[in-house]
């Protein structure tokens, strides 16, 4: 394994300016004039107007290219689309292209997507009819001897292949630019070139991004693995997102998983979940995985042959790698796989090819770096140009620290400069040390709800959608629109992709140890308890206090533990609530009447008890449960209503037969239910749901009814029912609202 550090700079890599290994993004291999004057030359130019950039093959041959150079341009396209027609047999040229293509799609991944123009499939399957007759004729026309027959029997092998893919078939249209649309549509999908979001200041990255890129070229023909080192909040996950915004176009699929760490807990061993998602990422299609051993399969069998860009950001565990990439064999020549972790010995023992150590910065471009933060335009105000110096100077290199200083003191006085440089002054810890120090002093500015709502997303919300924990952390008193707000130009949370919230492991890990200092020895006297050492033993201890508001207890779904449902008496004054796979026995009225969101996954009763106070939750997320009803109530006791639930999520139920009333749910505005096998019924009253926006149902395979009072739902926007194989066609149009219909 070779060391490669910032000191290695280069003065520039000559992989940015080499010639690509992709010329072209799509490669359309078709057989006769008429269909290249019609259906070819509009879908060439729907692809230009869309800045892919394509190939046709008859145009290019025309015009005097050599078949050598042509056979080279299928190699160096990512996709190629075949268009049968009735005369596509009737060219040697579009045949022997046809091999061309199959044997990259064979060798290297490259994608094939066949159209079938006016041709039945099944008649390019097996040659039949004209097709067939015409394809006998141009091997006549061609070849001779043994080397007809080798020909036909080759040519009939690719047009067999070809025919079993999925592709489209224009019967299937009304019209040709339909059909245009959805394949233009597919090829966007696959090439996906979207490049990721970076801080808006690197400032002293491009020698780190030069050095990296150097050893990917150097290692071009086969797999590269590469890892880049350094402590947290140093920039290695804004070096690897610069990296792959740089050469992401190169590579038949690419996958980013970011903040692998905190996602992906490492307690619970959900390798599954990351192979689903690096899956997923590279073939651009849904992938369900059974088991880790299934997925380390299924990564061998799809990658194999594939060029591909991974990186795994911020891995903290073995077990993460070795069941991403544990063997070499699983990918493709040319594959790079870029790994950011604070573990070296986890880049060792996978023998990664290279190690990039990304460091402290130097002092030009510390001070830099927290000006551009400080002072927005780069230029300090005048008479705070030495205090941005020496508060640069207190950073000692460090990115994160630069950073998050120089936003808090954008626009502050010169008095609060001065008391933020005399709290730096008194800060002379171990380096680790001290960078917290100087991140808590961001943290110690904020009002009372800020610093509540920081933590609880620290503990239990990072990866979740915002305004869903807006609405949570709201129901809990603490105005989450304005405090996330305010975090994130603090820097101290960011969005992620899909709105979601996200957290640097470093802030992250200066949030939790907040909370840790206050009462280390006594984790029950603990305002949030996440650790799960620390959870089973106030659990078992019965020492839980009213300290307690968000407690969350991750186990394995093969766990045998069970925990007294008394141990929660005593925290009052608990508002979050998450378990995993805990089964809790005794008197649920025991759990605190202030919770405001209950995620447990794995419920095992088969209904929510009725003492269960529930009054105050925002939301319920029972996924994975053993429920065969959400509650069981006597006819002569009346239900609970839950005035003020918004999320109601019972997916993946499987034992679930009905919905419960919708009566008592208000103010209910999602509802997901998708994959519950066993559910038959809807209650009726789900017309009675006036803030409804959005019904899961898919894959609910044993529903065949659903009650018309649907119809009356006037703020219904998205309804999902694919899946539903016995569901009774309705009539969707009658509900005026709908904005997005799944069926």
């Amino acid at each position: 394994m070779e060391f490669a550090s910032s000191s290695l700079s280069s003065s520039s890599s000559s992989f940015l300016k080499s010639e690509p290994h992709f010329i072209h993004d799509v490669f359309i291999n078709f057989g006769g004039e008429d269909i290249g004057r019609r259906f070819v030359s509009h879908l060439h130019s729907v692809l230009l107007q869309n800045q892919v950039k394509t190939f046709i093959s008859q145009e290019n041959l025309h015009e005097g290219m050599k078949k050598e150079e042509h056979m080279r341009a299928i190699r160096r396209t990512k996709i190629t689309i075949i268009v049968f027609s009735k005369s596509y047999t009737e060219s040697a040229c579009s045949i022997l292209e046809l091999e061309k293509i199959i044997e990259c799609h064979e060798t290297f991944g490259q994608i094939v997507l066949p159209v079938f123009y006016e041709i039945d499939p099944l008649d390019v399957r097996h040659q039949k009819e004209d097709f067939g007759k015409a394809l006998e004729e141009t091997a006549h026309r061609s070849y001779l001897g043994e080397q007809l027959q080798h020909a036909r029997s080759r040519w009939s092998s690719a047009l067999n292949r070809v025919a079993g893919m999925t592709g489209w078939d224009v019967r299937n249209f009304r019209h040709d630019a339909e059909l245009v649309k959805q394949i233009v549509s597919r090829v966007q999908m696959l090439l996906d070139y979207k490049e990721l979001f970076i801080t808006q200041y690197t400032v002293g990255l491009e020698s780190h991004v030069e050095d990296v890129i150097g050893c990917i070229e150097n290692n071009s023909t086969k797999l590269c693995m590469i890892g880049i080192w350094g402590m947290g909040g140093s920039g290695k996950t804004t070096l690897a997102k610069v990296i792959y915004n740089r050469i992401y176009r190169e590579f038949i699929g690419k996958s980013f998983i970011e903040n692998i760490s905190e996602v992906y807990d490492p307690e619970n061993e959900r390798y599954v979940d990351l192979q689903e998602n690096l899956l997923s990422d590279v073939l651009k299609s849904k992938y369900e995985v059974e088991s880790v051993r299934m997925g380390r399969t299924m990564i061998e069998n799809v990658f194999s042959r594939k060029k591909l860009l991974i990186v795994l950001d911020d891995v903290t565990a073995f077990g993460q790698l070795e069941n991403l990439c544990g063997s070499r064999e699983w990918f493709g020549q040319g594959t790079v796989i870029i790994i950011t972790t604070r573990n070296y010995e986890l880049l060792d023992r996978l023998k990664v090819n290279y190690v990039h150590l990304i460091g402290l910065m130097n002092e030009k471009d510390s001070l830099e770096l927290f000006r551009c933060h400080a002072f927005r335009e780069g230029k300090p105000r005048k008479y705070f140009n030495e205090l941005a110096r020496n508060v640069a100077d207190y950073s000692r290199g460090h990115p994160l620290a630069l950073n998050v200083l120089g936003s808090f003191l954008c626009d502050r006085t010169m008095k609060e400069w001065k008391s933020v440089l005399s709290k730096l002054k008194r800060t002379a810890r171990s380096m680790d040390n001290h960078v917290l120090d100087v991140l808590k002093i961001s943290f110690e500015g904020l009002r009372d709800t800020e610093k509540d709502i920081f933590l609880d997303v620290c503990c239990f919300f990072i990866g979740k959608e915002r305004s869903y924990v807006t609405d949570i952390l709201n129901g809990c008193g603490l105005d989450a629109d304005i405090g996330i707000t305010i975090l994130i130009d603090c820097g101290l949370i960011k969005i992620g992709k899909n709105n979601t919230l996200e957290m640097r492991p470093l802030f992250r890990d200066m949030g939790r140890e907040i909370i840790q200092e206050r009462c280390s020895e006594e984790p029950g006297k603990m305002s949030r308890l996440w650790f799960q050492d620390d959870v089973k033993d106030v659990l078992k201890k019965n020492t839980g206090t009213e300290a307690i508001q968000g407690l969350s207890l991750k186990l394995h779904s093969t766990s045998r533990d069970f925990f007294k449902a008394n141990a929660f008496k005593e925290m009052k004054r608990l508002r979050l609530l998450q378990l995993y796979h805990v089964q809790l026995v005794g008197d649920y009225g025991c759990l605190s009447k202030e919770l405001r969101w209950i995620c447990w996954k794995g419920f095992s009763s088969k209904y929510i008890p009725n003492n269960f106070h529930m009054k105050n939750v925002i939301s319920i997320d029972l996924r994975h449960s053993h429920l065969q009803l959400v509650w069981k109530q006597p006819l002569w006791k009346k239900p609970q209503v839950l005035e003020r639930l918004k999320f109601l999520n019972l997916s993946h139920s499987r034992y679930l037969i009905e919905t419960p009333d919708f009566s008592v749910l208000p103010s209910l505005e999602q509802l997901i239910l998708k994959d519950c096998p066993s559910l038959l019924k809807v209650h009726q009253s789900i017309g009675d749901l006036s803030n409804i926006l959005l019904i899961n149902l898919k894959n609910c395979t044993s529903l065949s009814y659903l009650p018309r009072e649907i119809y009356k739902l006037t703020s219904l926007k998205t309804l999902i029912l694919s899946g539903c194989s016995k569901l009774d066609p309705i009539d969707i149009t009658q509900v005026k609202s709908l904005v997005t219909i799944i069926a």
